[in-house]
């Protein structure tokens, strides 16, 4: 591939072209007459002071922001062109360039970032692409794109890899490189889908075999996308230079006059980023109905979720068909390549001159790029020109397609919304703690019943043992006493029977006897008596005991 494409490799850089890019040139001093983008209009989808607004750098919100690249002479323009100037005369200090019209007369124009051939791709990244990826972090949705001749940077400027130099690496290399960096592992997601527009039909680079893939439009947003698409999740760096080399190799290309390697269809890499932040225990802001809510609901708020998405575009190259050279089916895809390019300028002009009216479905690329000018997205262009005056008419075309575009200003807004379903999901797995702490709590309460039911009956058998321990002793005291009543008795028995059976001086003995045992102890030993004389009666089944003896015993 020539050097020129820039997708091998840098051009080569004449060592004529080592020199500040205003020094060398003979002609007279151009002419002061300056060409300025004029302020957005009035009416021209102005973008809020809300808190949902992004502020331009520049002070104007949304405004697309444009930066010129100078591509450096390539090997056959230092042969061609040794005796020429180059058409333009960049003052990067002051962001002007000049557009010479002759050797004595030449055009001003400002820009946002002037970018000299001799601007690193860190350089020309910082300038371009870092502020759309930041807000892109934020919750913005974000476009950039190169727009310009075939053979002027726009791949090299986008796409390069540097697997061979590190320094060389492309726009959407370095901006992966900060979103992954920016992003959760985690709790966020990161992924890619990406196309081509190839003859008015989206075909997907990933798979190749989905070639016509349709373009959807939200009804009430207005918001476009392609469903169809293949979308890759994107974990680290090494993934996604693996799916950009495989998206390259499916692309359509040509070798024409102008690029011995043109792209002949649209790129367009989209970056997918899904930011969401944790639930917080507020109660305000958060929606119940008739102003009541649970204890519960109000408790949790639905975690933030920032859905915002990179669109990065490699346009295929403008050329005209006698310079191109083209012929045969290469001649269709340039015609094909120049009227979705001309429906893009048509948009951009009517959104730079306000009219009520954009033709925004006249190509599929306008369609896809909807977002992008007079949208919601933060937009940054990048136009690419060559040095050479045999393509003036080229750059000053270019030029002022970036002129015009710098008119547009989009209604940058916020993409966030409340993640309902995260909420389910979040309540679901508390709702399932609540339950596995109250069967927890209801298992340890029945644990405490038992515990206490089994404590108490250990008590009741302790002390049903303490009082059967005590009721013996006592049972047997009461023996003991009976039994020595009983003995007493028998004796004092044995006693009177000897004395009645005696004269009646025993009788009166017995009686001093009688009045000497004391009135409590008769009464305690005839209860026993009688007692024993029943137990005798009851277990020996006897029933015919003398109670002449029993009564004889206490008179």
């Amino acid at each position: 591939m020539a050097s020129g494409s820039y997708r091998n490799g840098a051009p080569k850089v004449s060592s004529k072209l080592d020199r500040p890019p205003s020094a060398g040139y003979s002609t007279p001093k151009p002419s002061t007459k300056s060409r300025q983008p004029a302020g957005p209009a009035s009416g021209l989808r102005r973008s809020n002071s809300g808190s949902n607004s992004v502020k331009d750098d520049a002070g104007v919100p949304g405004r697309v922001r444009v930066a010129v690249r100078l591509r450096p002479r390539n090997v056959e323009e230092m042969e061609a062109d040794v005796d020429f100037a180059d058409c333009v005369e960049l003052l990067p200090e002051l962001k002007r360039l000049k557009l010479r019209k002759n050797n004595w007369d030449s055009e001003t124009y400002e820009f946002d970032e002037i970018l000299t051939e001799f601007a690193s791709q860190k350089r020309v990244y910082e300038g371009v692409a870092k502020p759309v990826v930041e807000s892109v972090l934020e919750g913005y949705n974000g476009t950039v794109m190169a727009y310009g001749q075939t053979g002027t940077g726009k791949t090299f400027t986008l796409g390069r890899l540097g697997e061979e130099d590190i320094a060389a690496r492309g726009i959407m290399v370095r901006a992966m490189e900060d979103i992954l960096a920016g992003v959760s592992p985690d709790a966020d997601s990161v992924s890619v889908s990406y196309m081509q527009l190839y003859m008015e039909t989206i075909q997907d680079l990933l798979v190749p075999t989905n070639d016509n893939i349709a373009i959807v439009e939200d009804p009430k947003t207005g918001d476009v996308s392609v469903p169809g698409a293949t979308i890759v999740e994107i974990r680290d760096q090494s993934s996604f230079l693996e799916l950009l080399r495989l998206g390259e190799a499916h692309r359509f290309a040509a070798n024409t006059k102008l690029n011995t390697e043109s792209s002949r269809s649209h790129a367009i890499l989209m970056v997918h980023v899904r930011r969401s932040s944790k639930g917080r225990n507020d109660r305000e802001n958060f929606p119940a109905e008739n102003g009541n809510a649970s204890p519960l609901v109000t408790s949790f708020r639905p975690p933030i979720v920032r859905k915002s998405k990179l669109v990065v575009v490699d346009l295929a190259g403008s050329e005209r068909i006698d310079k191109s050279g083209s012929d045969g089916h290469t001649l269709e895809e340039a015609k094909s390549i120049n009227l979705s390019l001309s429906a893009l300028g048509k948009c951009i002009n009517s959104l730079a001159e306000n009219n009520a009216h954009v033709p925004f479905r006249d190509s599929k690329l306008t369609r896809l790029l909807r977002d992008s000018f007079g949208g919601t997205a933060r937009t940054s262009l990048v136009v690419t020109i060559g040095p050479s005056p045999r393509h003036r008419g080229e750059t000053a075309s270019t030029i002022m397609f970036g002129q015009r575009a710098m008119k547009v200003e989009n209604m940058v807004k916020l993409k966030e919304e409340f993640d309902y379903k995260s909420l389910c999901r979040r309540l679901d797995i508390e709702l399932d703690k609540l339950i596995a702490e109250n069967e927890r709590q209801q298992k340890d309460f029945e644990d405490e019943v038992e515990k206490i039911r089994a404590e108490a009956q250990s008590r009741l058998a302790e002390a049903d043992k303490t009082y059967m321990i005590a009721l013996e002793n006592e049972k047997a005291k009461y023996e003991e006493d009976y039994m020595e009543s009983v003995k007493r008795l028998e004796e004092q028995l044995i006693a009177n029977k000897q004395i009645i059976s005696n004269d009646t001086i025993g009788a009166e003995n017995h009686a001093r006897n009688m009045e000497n045992i004391p009135g409590e102890e008769v009464c305690r030993a005839f209860f026993l008596y009688t007692l024993f004389f029943f137990y005798l009666a009851f277990i020996d089944g006897i029933h015919s005991y003398d109670r002449s003896l029993f009564f004889h015993a206490f008179t």
